[in-house]
């Protein structure tokens, strides 16, 4: 299984010819993702790389009925292309773009949600699911069919986690780029609660980074709702207070959202947070063994003898009873109830 997408996916590249939708609407279908079209505004009835372009989202969905859709269009028409996709009927929204206003997404992601749709991003670098899909610019060559979820904040950090996890022979199911800005479709918590849900997915792997308090929230969703091992890795743990490292919402202010804090939340949970990247296999697998310790502790004593005693009791009372144990219980009966007779006549003889 995968986690948001995968074979059914049916993708649409919002602005696929500019520079950026045109190169990697060619990667995504090399990487074997369906995409079923682009749009682009006045370029209706041409096509990039094969993929037929449309006028609008509804036009598109409509003809290709795809579920999905992916925004390369500048920021400041970014959240227009989420709006028009979404009531095309798309339900995953993945928005690629770097600087959409934060005021912006705040009325957007609630609409989405209204619709019954999800937006991941925007500042984001997608998502991919081995062998199956991807959507975004995940390079598909760092990434391995296996049993690990990996959902990140970070940004090229992402990468070098992934190909970490992959070298050391731990493959993923689902690798999910959430995106660092202040206002994001998707959290940390919905992508913890889609892996613990995904079967496929055994452990998972959490990259976050200084600013704001996902980290912690995504703590305590840890502890009260995921059975399954998870890691951590924090990035910008030597950023200097005030100073904005990459994304809009990395940064600490007022004294919160450092990585200090951040790391004390985790760890407070059980959650061990690597040094670097590199670190993630290495802990993971530590944790994974941890687990197994403790679910083989955890588990009832066997109840097997109890249910081979009943088992025995069953068998024997379906049995035919021997010549010797009818005698047996013959004479049982007899005693008995020469013993009843006997009171009997006690009896009568103090009442007189």
């Amino acid at each position: 299984m995968s986690v948001f997408i995968d074979k059914k996916t049916k993708l649409i590249v919002q602005g696929i010819t500019g520079r950026d939708g045109s190169f990697h609407a060619q990667q995504m279908k090399e990487y074997g993702t369906n995409v079923v079209g682009g749009v682009t505004p006045g370029k209706g009835g041409t096509k990039i790389n094969g993929i037929p372009v449309f006028n609008s989202m509804a036009e598109a969905v409509k003809k290709t009925k795809a579920n999905t859709s992916v925004v390369y269009v500048p920021p400041a028409f970014a959240v227009d292309a989420i709006y028009e996709a979404v009531d095309a009927g798309i339900k995953l929204v993945v928005c690629v773009t770097e600087g959409v206003p934060a005021n912006d997404m705040m009325k957007a992601v609630p609409y989405a949600k209204s619709k019954g749709a999800r937006v991941i991003g925007p500042n984001c670098p997608g998502l991919i699911s081995p062998d199956k899909s991807k959507v975004g610019i995940l390079p598909g060559n760092i990434v391995k069919k296996g049993p690990v979820g990996v959902v990140s904040r970070s940004g090229t950090l992402t990468y070098e986690a992934i190909w970490a996890l992959t070298c050391a022979g731990m493959g993923q199911t689902t690798c999910i780029g959430i995106g660092g800005d202040q206002v994001a479709g998707t959290t940390f918590i919905d992508c913890l609660s889609a892996f613990e849900g995904d079967s496929a997915t055994k452990a998972i792997v959490m990259l976050g980074e200084i600013g704001g308090s996902d980290e912690e929230d995504a703590a305590k969703f840890i502890k009260k709702n995921v059975t399954k091992p998870v890691v951590a890795f924090i990035a910008g743990q030597t950023a200097p207070p005030g100073k904005r490292m990459g994304h809009a919402g990395a940064i600490i202010s007022g004294g919160s959202g450092t990585a200090v804090e951040k790391i004390k939340a985790l760890n407070a949970v059980g959650i061990p947070v690597a040094g670097s990247p590199t670190e993630l296999p290495e802990l993971l697998t530590e944790q994974i063994k941890k687990s197994r310790k403790k679910s083989t502790s955890s588990k009832p004593a066997s109840r097997r003898p109890a249910k081979k005693k009943a088992a025995a009791r069953k068998k024997a009372a379906r049995r035919p009873a021997s010549k010797k144990m009818v005698k047996k219980k013959a004479a049982k009966k007899k005693t008995a109830k020469k013993k009843t007779t006997a009171r009997k006549k006690s009896g009568a003889k103090r009442k007189r």
